[in-house]
């Protein structure tokens, strides 16, 4: 039976915008039948990952069940991506952000839209959502980021704690594939050819650009919307997950905002709740909507008065990197910082047993149980593994078995007395449950280079042998740890292939240290409950071929070096309403020589068709990046073909000082 109360909409696969310099955006759009009678609110989510095929099966469940419900959703390609004109430029930049204020602009102004827009989106889209709210355009009234950061040198992709990561040098690889694909010849006509080979032809150089900035500079200020929380007006709803690298968003809005704002902490990887790989998923679109009609309608439907802050608490569990479900409760608050949280002081050694000084020495295979930063779900085990092999090439510092239990929620805190016999050096800090079964779960990390001790503005050598002080905030944790558990505090000099080694490892010497751990009231059940998940109807596709995903770790016996060999096939899939085919598969090998550091190594291979009957385009995408003593060395080759015909084939190598 059709609810009466739905709308009936129209779908516009192609809706042109055009910006005040004449380039047309390309928006897929959802709207009731009668919007130009009755005007509705608009919701936005605007993306470069190409509407015809990249998002087409995410957005098909997501944007028209909005729509029915009295609203316009657009989905706009950002400027040379999909089938908007222009080229691409680099992520948030001030081209990108200035098109994202005239979109909404544009949309306020038609006659289908009551001049309220809203704003949404995941990981890219959320980093947007949120910048562009800092700009404060009139029109928007409210903002959904999911999977997103404040701050993206200290806590993004590309450097953590100022240690660059390696997926800075993947996720630079991905996006090379992602956007070397060309518009839709159904949709763009003619002009298909010509703007693929100007898009290639303007490929920028990202990876070099992104290991320049070492530093917390202008480059990285820009979008950070840490620089200055007060910008935000607009009303302000943050969902992550606590298996997702970007954690940490959620509790900094909700503690820095004069607007309004909610956050929620899932047990989620990097997707949206309703379709996370790891459950329990939420009614993310009965959320969203509360929300929107709160803010784009004005309805009192009591979503403003819900609590600041819900978090799942998850229980304890034995590690396993393919975890689909996580057991625990819900808690909420009704602000930050929460009135039932406490933090127990631990001085190590003491409350955390263990031999002081510690000394650690330079260990390139911590960090083999780390996982992966983006948890998609593609099944090749991206969840941190039994710690146990980690812990034992780090120093620990254990708690004796809790006679009761406790949840841990927030971020622990670390402070340490230390020195290195070297002028750089990395801290790598894990906080783990010692379970009664023998293994070793991690709860939350953290990691600093410590040449930013003071900051990560400018980056200062240590004086060897001379001890700092240093402090660390390790990840949002929301963890149940039960009696007769205990807790590990561990303590290493590295995070390979979490993160890019020092050319020239350090021996650490621990003097010192503690650790703050925050400690929230118990509850026995849930303080609060979600509606569960629901989507519109899928998108109608066949699949052609399925996909496969394997990882592999291997020593070569001759020369020590590890190799770890991740491969992900996503299969060929069609979409029968568009008749479009597309396939893509990434390969991607890390080495290193424990030995030798420097040279540590990454060749990232991505491989992408898109087509439609006898039409069918392809690309290759090769990216390197290996290290030396003083310099990084990165490569990239992009191939490009038409059938069996190559339209272009360039290469780009860079040398960047480390």
């Amino acid at each position: 039976m059709i609810d009466p109360h739905l709308h009936e909409l129209t779908h516009d696969r192609d809706l042109g915008i055009t910006l005040p310099d004449g380039t047309r955006l390309s928006a897929r759009v959802w709207m009731p039948v009668d919007a130009l009678d009755h005007p509705v609110p608009a919701v936005l989510e605007y993306l470069p990952y190409r509407k015809t095929d990249g998002t087409a099966e995410r957005d098909a469940g997501m944007h028209p069940w909005i729509a029915q419900r009295g609203y316009a959703c657009l989905r706009v390609d950002r400027r040379g991506c999909g089938e908007s004109e222009g080229l691409f430029d680099d992520e948030y930049s001030e081209q990108e952000l200035q098109d994202g204020e005239d979109v909404i602009a544009w949309i306020a102004s038609q006659p289908w839209c009551t001049g309220a827009v809203g704003m949404q989106g995941i990981s890219w889209g959320g980093f947007n959502s949120l910048q562009i709210a800092a700009r404060a355009p009139h029109a928007l009234k409210a903002v959904i980021t999911i999977g997103s950061t404040v701050d993206r040198y200290a806590d993004d992709v590309h450097y953590k704690g100022g240690i660059q990561h390696s997926d800075n040098i993947s996720w630079a690889a991905t996006v090379l594939s992602w956007f070397s694909m060309p518009p839709d010849p159904d949709q763009v006509g003619d002009r298909w050819r010509t703007m693929w080979l100007e898009r290639l032809e303007n490929t920028p150089p990202l990876p070099r650009i992104w290991t320049e900035h070492r530093d917390r500079d202008a480059y990285w200020k820009h979008g950070s919307i840490c620089e200055d929380y007060s910008k935000i007006k607009a009303a302000v709803l943050a969902f992550g997950g606590l298996h997702d690298g970007y954690r940490n968003t959620m509790r900094h809005l909700v503690e820095n905002l004069d607007a309004p704002v909610k956050g929620v902490a899932g047990p989620w990887g990097h997707k949206y709740p309703h379709i996370s790989q790891i459950g329990p998923s939420i009614g993310y679109l009965q959320e969203a909507l509360r929300w929107w009609d709160r803010w784009l309608k004005e309805i009192d439907n009591g979503a403003d008065q819900d609590p600041a802050w819900r978090e799942y608490v998850m229980g304890s569990a034995k590690p396993d990197p393919i975890a689909g479900h996580r057991d625990g409760r819900w808690v909420c608050d009704q602000k930050l910082p929460s009135a039932c949280v406490t933090v127990r002081d631990m001085a190590l050694g003491d409350a955390l047993s263990g031999n002081l000084p510690a000394t650690v020495a330079p260990d390139l295979r911590h960090g083999e149980q780390c996982g992966e930063f983006f948890t998609f779900g593609f099944g090749s085990g991206e969840l941190p593994d039994d710690q146990r092999p980690d812990d034992a090439r780090s120093a620990c510092f254990d708690s004796q078995a809790l006679d009761h239990g406790t949840d841990i929620v927030g971020r622990p805190t670390v402070r340490l007395r230390l020195s290195a016999d070297r002028v750089r050096a990395q801290l790598v800090v894990r906080l783990c449950d010692l379970r009664p079964d023998g293994t070793s779960m991690l709860i939350t990390m953290g990691l600093l280079d410590l040449r930013n001790r003071d900051g990560f503005d400018a980056k200062r050598d240590l004086i060897p042998g001379q001890p700092v002080e240093v402090a660390l905030g390790l990840d949002e944790a929301a963890y149940h740890l039960p009696k007769g558990h205990r807790l590990r505090l561990a303590v290493a000099g590295s995070y390979w292939p979490y993160s890019w080694p020092e050319p020239d490892p350090a021996t650490l010497t621990i003097e010192s240290g503690r650790l703050g751990l925050p400690l929230r009231d118990p509850s026995e059940g849930n303080e609060w409950t979600f509606p569960p998940p629901i989507s519109a109807p899928p998108r109608s596709s066949r699949l052609l071929r399925k996909g496969q995903d394997e990882k592999t770790r291997e020593i070569d016996r001759k020369t020590g070096r590890i190799v770890l060999t991740i491969s992900s096939d996503h299969g060929r899939i069609e979409d029968l309403e568009t008749g479009i085919i597309t396939e893509s598969a990434v390969r991607e090998v890390w080495s290193i020589d424990p030995a030798n550091p420097a040279d540590a190594d990454a060749q990232i291979n991505w491989r992408r068709s898109f087509g439609r009957g006898d039409w069918n385009v392809s690309t290759l995408a090769e990216t390197g990046m290996r290290g030396a003593r003083d310099h990084f060395q990165i490569t990239q080759r992009l191939v490009a073909n038409m059938g069996d015909e190559t339209l272009f084939d360039q290469a780009w190598a860079h040398q960047v000082k480390r």
